[in-house]
């Protein structure tokens, strides 16, 4: 028997058909990595202050936590690119150098935005668990290039619920791509960041028009599952 759950959210109670269960939901922690959380990391580099991003963590790291114990599905993403930079578009290279800080370049944290580098990696506070699915990607959203699309079709899942870095870009990203593959989502705004909270604020006023065009909206203390035994 399906039990009926939903999430308080925005503009809909989340998942709009009430069927919350573990096995079909997953929690996706976008790009929750030194160069764009640390000091010295990637969006450091560019001038921005990581404040916001590092203001989540607390937050992100308790959400992920209930969600391994209620029985759903953990993914953590990690954005870099191939020492060789033969992933790396030219204009993506440009757009970073034009932006202040080019991917590849030497940083206090190796070399920024590259795999294997000591920034390329998670924070500690949010690094995998056994169980969860670690996604290495080089693009915006967590299904270019990867086979994070698999993964959900083997183990049935089909509502998304994305936290993460940065709100603008790649969980916007993320969560287009998603919808436009069938995906239901909800998007933790207060476990979310940008590097421009103007930014932050107008991606998430985004996912709520047109009676949820990309989604839902929620804030962290409103996600609780039942997580008792034998539920």
């Amino acid at each position: 028997m399906t039990t009926v759950r939903q999430i308080p959210a925005v503009p809909y109670d989340w998942p709009h058909d009430g069927d919350l269960r573990p096995e079909t939901t997953a929690l996706i922690v976008i790009d929750m990595q030194h160069d764009f959380c640390g000091c010295g990391g990637y969006v450091e580099a560019m001038g921005y202050d990581i404040a916001p991003a590092r203001e989540i963590v607390p937050r992100i790291a308790a959400l992920a936590e209930h969600v391994r114990r209620w029985g759903g599905t953990v993914v953590l993403t990690r954005e870099g690119h191939r020492a060789d930079l033969s992933d790396l578009s030219p204009f993506k290279l440009w757009r970073s150098r034009n932006g202040g800080a080019a991917i590849g370049a030497q940083g206090p944290m190796g070399r920024l935005l590259v795999r294997g580098e000591p920034g390329w990696d998670f924070i500690p506070e949010l690094a995998p668990e056994p169980g969860d699915v670690v996604i290495d990607k080089s693009g915006y959203s967590a299904f270019q290039g990867t086979d994070l699309e698999l993964v959900f079709r083997v183990r049935g899942v089909r509502k998304l619920i994305l936290v993460g870095v940065t709100t603008d870009v790649c969980v916007h990203s993320t969560l287009r791509d998603a919808t436009d593959r069938g995906y239901e989502c909800l998007v933790v705004g207060d476990a979310c960041a940008a590097t421009e909270v103007a930014n932050h604020r107008a991606a998430l006023a985004t996912i709520t028009t047109e009676g949820g065009i990309f989604g839902a909206v929620a804030q962290s203390p409103n996600i609780v599952f039942d997580v008792s035994p034998g539920r």
